[in-house]
């Protein structure tokens, strides 16, 4: 199969601002390659503009500095591995403190990668995490790490995944703009939303707080 030409030789859809729109996929998601490079390589031959790690993650990080480097292929952020295992909404007050641990080496990766935002889901709301207990312990943990992405010069994005938490766009922007720092915002994924809602209700409440868009 021909791979792609690359997205920045074709015409892109531009957003209100006349910005264009990048395209990017998941690391997880490739599932050829044996290595770093041979992943990132396919990658860019298919015609992607960016890829995005999880972190922490486990791989060695001058090799997925070198072939960043190699193919040109940005890391345009990371996603938190840890919220789920590790909820910020989480009663026991160590392991959300492991939580917290695990966002700031996401940041520190993020920055090294090249990468202008964390993805993060704020909380779990399950039969053992109120709805409350998840709005106070999260946001409360968050904060801590605030500070250091501004320093850093970059975004927490919050998704929107079946997490029982955030259930509408007036109460995630409400929580969003709580944190009181351009450097909070959304990541929002508009096939989570179909579940229980509709997309551009969310766009249209969420404006300029939505940083980036995961798409399935």
């Amino acid at each position: 199969v021909a791979a792609a030409a690359p997205l920045s030789a074709r015409a892109r859809p531009q957003d209100a601002a006349g910005k264009p729109w990048r395209k990017a996929v998941k690391y997880g998601m490739v599932g050829a390659g044996s290595s770093v490079l041979e992943k990132f390589q396919l990658v860019q031959e298919l015609g992607f503009d960016g890829i995005e790690l999880d972190s922490p993650n486990g791989l060695d990080r001058q090799e997925v500095l070198d072939a960043r480097d190699q193919t040109g292929l940005p890391i345009h952020g990371v996603v938190d591995s840890v919220h789920w295992s590790k909820p910020f909404s989480h009663p026991d007050p160590k392991v959300r403190a492991e939580g917290v641990r695990a966002l700031e080496t996401a940041l520190q990766d993020c920055k090294a990668y090249g990468g202008d935002t964390v993805l993060v889901v704020p909380a779990v709301v399950n039969q053992g995490i109120s709805y409350r207990d998840a709005w106070v312990r999260s946001r409360a943990e968050i904060m801590r790490m605030v500070p250091l992405a501004e320093e850093l010069g970059l975004n927490i994005a919050f998704e929107n995944v079946w997490n029982n938490f955030l259930l509408s766009p007036l109460e995630m922007a409400q929580y969003i703009d709580g944190f009181g720092s351009p450097h909070v915002g959304a990541y929002l994924d508009v096939g989570n939303l179909v579940r229980y809602a509709w997309p551009q209700h969310w766009v249209e409440a969420l404006g300029r707080r939505i940083m980036k868009i995961d798409v399935k």
